[in-house]
């Protein structure tokens, strides 16, 4: 295969049960997966989220995209968003978080993205794991020892993002670089999904559903059944194939160590 890496996607979207419009947007098309979750009320957040999402979609069609390409689609896309404050609205801001196919040395490999609370989840041999960190209150409480992720749920602060895209906030993304493999399923989503679904059956649901765009449309359901207090949008991602590697890895020194959930070592999440 030339391709580094091979997959097929599914995605699924819902405005929830209290919200009037879906402020999230999302695109899913190699070697592109994001999810945009907006914030501002009167349609700020619409078009906020989906501004960010637009600067993305001129990069689908690619084989892989390297951590600089995507860097600069996140300024334009900041650029976007701060054109839209100028224009409509102060409160105009959008979290994202994802990944995008990337390749070293010609080998597969996944580079995840975040700012703010939306997450990217890596579920791989049974085991679901959060790439991506919160950039939160609730999760600077937790960072502190100040609260437990059970009593996190039900705080009334949970809401409260750090960092975002517009909003007045000047936070940058995070990134993780890390090896692919074939059977490897990406969780991109909104915390409408996390909010009401807890982790656990976030994993039975990945293990149970192998197509990719019934597992987006089982979660998104259940979130709403839930309560569906937030819009909800669910990416899933498998990789069907990837470029044959030695054993070695390589982690590029450009990702964030300071935020990396993991160490990548030997072909493998630790």
């Amino acid at each position: 295969m030339t391709a580094p890496l091979r997959v097929v996607a599914g995605s699924s979207t819902h405005t929830g049960r209290r919200r009037a419009l879906n402020e999230d947007s999302s695109l899913a098309c190699a070697p592109v997966f994001v999810v945009a979750d907006g914030m501002g009320g009167h349609e700020a957040g619409e078009r906020a989220s989906a501004a960010v999402t637009a600067e993305f979609a001129a990069l689908i069609g690619r084989e892989s995209l390297g951590l600089d390409e995507v860097r600069q689609a996140l300024a334009r896309a900041r650029g976007a968003v701060d054109d839209l404050v100028t224009t409509t609205s102060s409160r105009a801001g959008t979290t994202l978080s994802g990944v995008v196919i990337s390749s070293v040395d010609g080998l597969g490999y996944w580079l995840a993205l975040n700012i703010g609370d939306s997450r990217t989840y890596r579920f791989a041999g049974g085991e679901l794991e959060q790439i991506t960190v919160d950039h939160s209150v609730i999760q600077e409480l937790i960072d502190a020892g100040e609260l437990t992720a059970e009593t996190a749920m039900h705080d009334t602060r949970r809401n409260v993002i750090t960092r975002a895209i517009g909003g007045g906030s000047s936070g940058d993304a995070d990134f993780w670089l890390f090896p692919a493999d074939a059977g490897d399923r990406m969780l991109v989503c909104s915390d409408g999904l996390t909010t009401e679904v807890p982790d656990a059956r976030i994993r039975e649901v990945l293990a149970q559903e192998h197509d990719p765009q019934r597992a987006a449309a089982v979660l998104t359901a259940e979130a709403v059944e839930a309560g569906g207090r937030d819009n909800i949008t669910v990416i899933v991602v498998d990789a069907t194939a990837v470029a044959a590697r030695p054993g070695a890895v390589v982690l590029s020194d450009e990702v964030d160590e300071a935020t990396r959930p993991r160490e990548v070592l030997n072909g493998g999440a630790r």
